[in-house]
Formats: C-alpha cells, sequence, structure tokens
C-alpha cells in the first residue's frame, strides 16, 4: 500500500512539474516574443551548448513534426528546417539567423544517429583474410610501424613487435571487427610520430633508480606494461562506447560545425590514445594484470569532462578556443 501511494504521488508531481513547465514556456513567448526553439538559437553560441538543448526541447515536444526532426534524414534537414519555422508561424525574413543556426545543429543531431549506425557496422564486420582490402590495410600497418623491417610471412611472430597477442592478428580484431584496424591504421598513417613514439616507448624498460639496492632495482626494472595494438583495440571500444551512450555528443557537438564524420571519431581516437598512455604512466601500474583497472578509471575520467559542455577532447585546446564559424 505504501508502495502503491509513493508511485502516485510521484506521478503526479511529475505532472504538476510538467504543467508548470509548460506554463513557464508559454508565458515565455509571450513575454519575449520568441518560441523556444528561437530563444536556445539567439541565446547559445553554435556547438553542444546549442545543439544538445535543441536535441532536447525538439524530443520532449508534443509536435510529431518537431519530434521527428530529430529522424530525418540528412538530406530532408532543410525542407524540416522550413515546416518548423512555418509551423511557428516565424517570419524568415526578420529571423534570417534563426534557419542557418537550426539547419546546423539539426545537421549535428541526424548526423550523429548516422554516424553511430556507420561506426556500428564496421565493427560488426570481422576480419577476413580472404578480403585483399582487408589484407591490404593490415600490410599497410605494418608498414607504417616498421618501415624497416620487412614482414617475413603473413603468419609470423614480428606481429607481436606492434602489439599483436599472436602470430595472425585476424584473431584480434574479434572485439571490434575492422573498427579496430580502422582506427590503428588512422593513427598510424595521420599522426604517425606520435604513434611510433607511443610503439617505442611501450616496448622499454623502466629507467632503474641507481641508488636502489641491486635486488631491488631487478624489480623495478619492467616494461611500460602493455601492447600497442592490443591498447589501441581496447581505446576503439572505450571511443565505441562513448559514441554510442551519447557522451561523445559533447565533443563533436563542439568539433564538427555541422554533420560529424568518421573522420571525427578516428581523431577523438588518436587523442584517447595519447591520453591513455599519459593516464597510464601517471597511475604507475605494476604489470599489465592492472590493465582493466587503469581503463576503467581513464573512462570515468572522460565521462567527466564530457559532461562541460565547452568539452571537446583536442590535444591541445578546449572547444572555446576553437574557431568556429558562428552559426
Amino acid at each position: 500500500m505504501k508502495h502503491f501511494l509513493r508511485v502516485v504521488t510521484q506521478f503526479f508531481v511529475f505532472l504538476y512539474c510538467k504543467c508548470l513547465w509548460r506554463g513557464l514556456k508559454f508565458v515565455t513567448r509571450k513575454l519575449t516574443g520568441r518560441c523556444e526553439l528561437q530563444r536556445i538559437c539567439y541565446n547559445n553560441k553554435h556547438g553542444a551548448r546549442r545543439t544538445l538543448k535543441i536535441e532536447s526541447s525538439l524530443r520532449f515536444s508534443k509536435n510529431a513534426l518537431l519530434q521527428s526532426a530529430l529522424s530525418v534524414h540528412p538530406d530532408k534537414v532543410e525542407k524540416t528546417i522550413e515546416d518548423i519555422i512555418a509551423l511557428k508561424k516565424i517570419n524568415p525574413d526578420t529571423n534570417p539567423q534563426l534557419g542557418i543556426s537550426l539547419q546546423a545543429s539539426l545537421l549535428q543531431i541526424v548526423g550523429y544517429r548516422t554516424l553511430v549506425a556507420e561506426v556500428e557496422k564496421l565493427r560488426r564486420e570481422p576480419y577476413d583474410c580472404e578480403n585483399p582490402e582487408h589484407e591490404d590495410m593490415l600490410m599497410k600497418l605494418w608498414k607504417e610501424l616498421r618501415p624497416d623491417t620487412p614482414l617475413t610471412g603473413r603468419i609470423s611472430k614480428q606481429w607481436c613487435e606492434i602489439g599483436f597477442q599472436g602470430s595472425d592478428p585476424k584473431t584480434d580484431f574479434r572485439g571490434m571487427g575492422l573498427l579496430g584496424l580502422h582506427n590503428l591504421l588512422y593513427f598510424a598513417e595521420h599522426d604517425k610520430a606520435t604513434a611510433l613514439q607511443m610503439l617505442h616507448d611501450s616496448l622499454q624498460p623502466k629507467h632503474n633508480e641507481t641508488n636502489k639496492p641491486e635486488w631491488e632495482q631487478k624489480n623495478i626494472d619492467k616494461a611500460i606494461g602493455y601492447s600497442f595494438a592490443i591498447v589501441g583495440i581496447n581505446i576503439t571500444d572505450l571511443a565505441f562506447s562513448l559514441l554510442v551512450s551519447g557522451a561523445l555528443k559533447t565533443h563533436l557537438y563542439n568539433v564538427a560545425p555541422e554533420t560529424p564524420s568518421l573522420m571525427h571519431l578516428q581523431q577523438t581516437f588518436c587523442y584517447l590514445m595519447q591520453e591513455f598512455q599519459r593516464f597510464w604512466v601517471e597511475e604507475d601500474p605494476c604489470d599489465i594484470m592492472e590493465f582493466n583497472r587503469v581503463r576503467s578509471k581513464f573512462h570515468r575520467r572522460i565521462l567527466r569532462q564530457l559532461k562541460n559542455p565547452d568539452m571537446a577532447l583536442c590535444p591541445h585546446f578546449a572547444a572555446s578556443d576553437l574557431h568556429l564559424v558562428n552559426l
């Protein structure tokens, strides 16, 4: 009985708050002469602050047209904006900036959904050693990371030199499919100096502390403790989880002026790889057995950063430093 009364009370409190909110919106429109979408566009700069609020406004709208705008095809965005402006009885001639701002944000919203589908497709596609394109990508990865060392064979222990677990890398791609290979190759090709430095560092032992007795130095002298390629696949999994959970909206809405693309996600992967290595060194784990603990802690740090609507996961700057077009 107590549980029933609590549920009923919560329901009526929810209805009261909902009615109060709608009443406030009505009064605000009468006082300002602007609908909610106008107020959002005019009072928030381009990026996550604006787009997240527009997304929320459309999602919780009672109007079917506004709700459907979240799932419209990218080619229909312009027509949808025209319909919204007509629905809200806004004069486009006296509010020219509104259509531009709404279009930019809506392209981000529907583009994010499209990107999730594209990335999920890559993740689900298994590595196929009979597919020439797959094999070509894998060979390119080796050449980028080991430019001066010829590969003796397709199946070789040499793959362990760049951080795979065994003689055939295809077995390591099972969890993330082609997405893991795409990300590793993008990192090696587009941020080659950093990728090579990380690979080099992952293979190096820690420096001995010369002031320690010899028997203690042997315990201190150990490798940094991770395999480059395997970490790349794990960080791919982390980036994927951030994307599908929606946590990455803050970042992508800040760095993509309009439609987020796979390139934006791959650039994010490069950033996460660099940051994870710094974090790994800071944590100073005893051995690879602590990898899951360190990764989970790193994941929580990134999630905290993404709660800041001005945050962009870029190596040297936050979104407030980006020279975005004032849409």
